[in-house]
Parts: C-alpha cells; sequence; structure tokens
C-alpha cells in the first residue's frame, strides 16, 4: 500500500499559484474551518445562516469585493478572488453565494455603473461588511430572459417610480441596499434602492431543498419612489446587469470545484476507513474506477478555472468563456457529488456528511446565473455565429 495523494495533488495544480494568490486562498480556507464548518450542519438543517455576522467577519477578511479597486476594496487578482469563492463553496454553496452576491453582483454594478457619489456611499460598507447588498434581475416569470422584465420605472418629476416584483434574490432580506433593474422609456436601467425606502419588502422564501444555508428572498416594489441620483448613470440596456452576471458566473467556475473537491476528499477518506466483506471499500476495483474519473473531472475543471483566471487577470476573457467554465464545472461537480453520495451508501443522506447538502445546492448552481442550456447556447452561437436562443 502507497500513501494516498490529494485528488488535486495529481495535477499538480499547486505549482500553477503563485505565493499572493495562495496566502489569500490559505486565509479563506483557515476561516472557513474554524468558523464555519463546525456550524454547518445545523444551519442547513434549520435553513438559517448569520447573515450580517458573518458578512462583518467576511468584510474583515477581506473577500468582499475584494476584485475591485479602491473604495476600501482589495483589489486583489481576479485568480484569488476565485480561488476564495472555491474555498468558501467547499464549505457551502450559500456561504459563496452571500460573498458573490455582494461583491460580484452588488458592488460590482455600482462600482462598474455608478456614480462617484453611490460609490462613495455604499461600496466602503459594504466591502467592510457593514451593509450588505442584493441584486433584483430575476422575476417570476423571467429568468433566463431577462429582457421580459415586467418591473417598470417611470418618471415622477424629478422623481422614479418603481414598481414590480423581484424572486429568488440572494441576501435580499437582510439587505441594506438592493440594486434592481427596471424596464422606463429609455430602455432597461438599474437603480440603487436603499431597502429602508417606504414601498419596498423583502419577504423570505422558505420550504427550500437547496442552498437552506443562504437567505433568498422576494423582492416587491409597490410605488417606490426615488430621487433621481438613485439611478445607475453608466448602465443602459440589458448589458449593465449582463456584465454583473459574468462576474458573478466567474466565482462559479471556481466555486463549484470547492464543493465537488470536498465530496471527493470526505469519499476517500471514507472509503479507506469504511470496510466491506473483510477489506476497505477503497480497495475494491469498482470504487478505485469511480474515485479515478471524479479526480480526472475536477482536475481537468481546475486546470480550466485557472486558464480563466489567468486570461481575466489579464483582460482578454471573454463572455463565452465564462460560459464553458460555468457549464462545464458546475455539471462535473454535481455529477460528483451525486457519485460520492452511491460510494457512502446510506451515510450519504446524512447531515454528518457533506456530500447530500453539497449535492442539493449544486442542483441550485447549475440554474443559476444562467441554466446549463443557456450556457450551452452561448457556446453554440460562439462556434457558429447562428444565435438560437429562440
Amino acid at each position: 500500500m502507497t500513501d494516498p495523494q490529494p485528488p488535486l495533488g495529481l495535477f499538480g495544480t499547486e505549482e500553477l499559484i503563485d505565493g499572493d494568490d495562495r496566502a489569500i486562498r490559505d486565509a479563506v480556507r483557515d476561516f472557513v474551518r474554524d468558523r464555519v464548518r463546525p456550524q454547518l450542519p445545523d444551519w442547513f438543517e434549520q435553513a438559517r445562516i448569520p447573515a450580517r455576522e458573518l458578512a462583518r467577519e467576511l468584510g474583515e477578511l477581506g473577500v468582499l469585493g475584494m476584485h475591485l479597486e479602491g473604495y476600501g476594496c482589495a483589489g486583489t487578482s481576479a485568480t484569488a478572488y476565485g480561488l476564495a469563492c472555491l474555498e468558501l463553496e467547499a464549505a457551502d454553496s450559500g456561504l459563496r453565494s452571500l460573498v458573490s452576491v455582494q461583491g460580484s453582483l452588488a458592488m460590482f454594478a455600482i462600482w462598474r455603473w455608478g456614480s462617484e457619489e453611490q460609490k462613495e456611499e455604499w461600496l466602503p460598507r459594504m466591502a467592510s461588511g457593514k451593509a450588505i447588498g442584493c441584486f433584483g434581475l430575476t422575476e417570476p416569470d423571467f429568468g433566463s430572459n431577462p429582457a421580459g422584465m415586467r418591473t417598470r420605472a417611470r418618471r415622477d418629476g424629478d422623481d422614479w417610480i418603481v414598481d414590480g416584483t423581484k424572486m429568488w434574490i440572494t441576501n435580499g432580506s437582510v439587505a441594506e441596499v438592493a440594486v434592481v433593474w427596471a424596464r422606463t422609456e429609455e430602455g432597461i436601467r438599474g437603480f440603487v434602492v436603499p431597502t429602508d425606502t417606504p414601498g419596498f419588502s423583502a419577504p423570505e422564501i422558505t420550504k427550500k431543498l437547496s442552498l437552506r444555508a443562504s437567505v433568498t428572498s422576494e423582492l416587491v416594489l409597490d410605488g417606490v419612489r426615488l430621487p433621481s441620483s438613485a439611478m445607475l448613470p453608466g448602465a443602459r440596456g440589458l448589458s449593465g446587469p449582463l456584465s454583473c452576471l459574468n462576474e458573478a458566473r466567474f466565482g462559479i467556475v471556481f466555486g463549484a470545484l470547492g464543493a465537488a473537491r470536498d465530496c471527493l476528499e470526505t469519499t476517500i477518506e471514507y472509503s479507506r476507513n469504511r470496510e466491506i466483506f473483510g477489506k476497505p471499500l477503497a480497495a475494491y476495483q469498482a470504487t478505485q474506477l469511480k474515485l479515478a474519473d471524479m479526480a480526472l473531472e475536477l482536475g481537468k475543471g481546475m486546470l480550466l478555472a485557472l486558464h480563466l483566471g489567468r486570461l481575466k487577470d489579464a483582460h482578454r476573457l471573454r463572455p463565452e468563456q465564462v460560459s464553458l467554465g460555468k457549464l462545464n464545472n458546475v455539471r462535473e461537480a454535481l455529477g460528483i457529488a451525486r457519485e460520492c453520495r452511491t460510494l457512502l451508501g446510506a451515510n450519504g443522506i446524512s447531515l454528518e456528511y457533506p456530500v447530500m447538502r453539497h449535492a442539493n445546492n449544486l442542483e441550485s448552481v447549475l440554474t443559476y446565473e444562467g441554466t446549463s442550456e443557456v450556457h450551452q447556447l452561448v457556446v453554440g452561437q460562439a462556434l457558429t455565429g447562428h444565435g438560437a436562443f429562440r
């Protein structure tokens, strides 16, 4: 018998990560190990998470909007941000969602498209975790087709009046600010909406079977009156929200691998200690064939993620490449979680092990920030030059 190697050790990916990025990753890994992992089974079972408390701790750690420059943000590399997402999702997809919605959706929207006044007002507080943000794009009847949104904003003197409903909004019920996208006579525009504005409410969505350690909400805007300064001046049309989604998808490319790695490492350890018919489960050919295939997909996904990270750091990453990463890595991560569940047998459904929790969460990750079918069509259009979304 030889000493076992970690799955990613087979690929030598550690050598592809520079010292600064590795130090950031390790700090996030330590935080997750010490602060989050012991609580996760209870949070998932009870469908709750101390989001505001965690946001402040994550702000102190420097991961909220970490890849943005200025306004209290850490200004790290995109690769470091991806590696942080990997470690957060190795704990739970809900934790990574809290961070990516805060930094890559709400903060990025203000940082990229907002006025200087909006940036100064919100970004330092959001980077520190003293203010939580959410991102209101998806509606009850319009997910993959955001161009069909029904939320509307109309002028009333110098103000805007916003009416509509958003659905499946991470952080909504605990947010101090919402970036809300609405249809106007000028096309689709974004608005920075303090959540204490009269007419705004965010009832929490309950009875979820996935992302239970996460706050998911509906946003209701009933005659919400906003000053003209609430509009994001730089965003016109769907290019604004879609640019934010690409930021979040990039984090998922790495994050999904964290869930897959946690499942695979848990299963390898379990198989080495679980005896069946007088020898370890790990010593059977059928087990090793499954583990080898899963390690292969995990490693390929990691190589792809690191390559995309380098492209993003060089400002050469294209949207269809993000779709490639999201499509492949989430799909393979979910396959790994499901296969690991089978190797754990009945123990695979217990919260004593993270595998079924990851599998349930990844069902949501497969769907949000663009379904697999949407990303297949993005890739298909890149290959053929023909759009086939309708």
